[in-house]
């Protein structure tokens, strides 16, 4: 016989007192965690807002800026335009704003789309071909991040005058393909070692060739480190300023950067016009960051941290 030891009362409830009638145990906790973490909340969004008061608001001064007449800018300059005055935009783009912003969209536009295919295929056969001296490259590839443009002025000129595409726009294609291609190779590589091999291998056994892999397999999966690397050849290749100077003389063929730089000499310190054309320059950039956030973030955050 087993002799068991039970409280007076109902053994049950006797157990089930501590669980079901502590209201601090079942939702105290809950309840403490909860206020604990509202502070932090409300410091990220104080911390957020301010970040993005301090991003917004020069574009915005910059594009109100823009508006107003050159007397209004000196004595209200942090004040809203009184009488909004549309064709400063009108006189900046006719002053060269729109050539200058053609040139730089035809050079980036080339170099990015060079660079990010240059760059996806070496990466592709850094990481899934097995090709002689593949760890020697990849050396190779890295030592060519490390590499200063500046110090490289005076032989690249010499190199470009003797390939005969100095002050054209052939200088600026090259130089920003050739400059930006070990980093987003790099960038590119890191985010295929993540990448699982089983669907190629599916591929293959399909009867795809090693081209059409690259093209229907491994190309759509990398989809967001493809639009970061090429945001971010974008945002370097709009904002050049050394190579677009020194390589290029022409006024034809010359870039926002020193365009801009130009013509604020030639304006003769009239700042509205000259704030119309850098917000004209700003725009196209908001506007590629805005369409690809979400790809941009993706990409950096699986490629960058692997």
């Amino acid at each position: 016989m087993t002799l068991t030891m039970e409280p007076k009362g109902r053994p049950s409830e006797a157990r089930a007192l501590p669980l079901a009638r502590d209201p601090w145990r079942r939702t105290g906790g809950a309840a403490v965690r909860g206020r604990t973490g509202v502070l932090p909340r409300v410091l990220a969004y104080c911390g957020l807002a301010a970040l993005a008061v301090a991003v917004l608001y020069p574009l915005c001064w910059m594009a109100l800026s823009g508006l107003k007449s050159n007397g209004e800018l000196f004595t209200a300059p942090w004040s809203l335009p009184a009488h909004p005055r549309w064709d400063n935009y009108a006189d900046a783009w006719n002053q060269g704003t729109l050539r200058y912003l053609l040139n730089s969209a035809l050079v980036t536009s080339a170099s990015v789309l060079a660079v990010v295919l240059i760059s996806a295929w070496a990466a592709y056969g850094l990481t899934r071909l097995d090709i002689p001296l593949a760890r020697p490259a990849l050396l190779l590839v890295l030592g060519g991040m490390m590499l200063s443009p500046t110090v490289a002025l005076v032989p690249l000129a010499q190199l470009l005058q003797a390939l005969h595409i100095y002050d054209t726009y052939w200088a600026l294609i090259v130089l920003y393909t050739a400059f930006k291609l070990p980093f987003t190779t790099f960038l590119i590589r890191a985010y295929l070692l993540s990448l699982p091999s089983e669907v190629e291998e599916a591929a293959h056994l399909d009867g795809a060739s090693r081209w059409q892999t690259f093209w229907q397999v491994v190309v759509p999966m990398s989809r967001p480190i493809l639009v970061s690397a090429a945001m971010l050849q974008t945002l370097f290749c709009w904002n050049e300023y050394a190579f677009a100077l020194v390589f290029v003389t022409d006024d034809r063929l010359k870039t926002l950067p020193v365009g801009l730089a130009d013509m604020a000499g030639r304006l003769n310190s009239d700042w509205p016009i000259l704030f119309a054309g850098l917000t004209i320059a700003a725009l196209p950039m908001i506007i590629v960051f805005l369409l690809g956030q979400r790809h941009f973030i993706r990409g950096l955050a699986e490629g960058v941290g692997k």
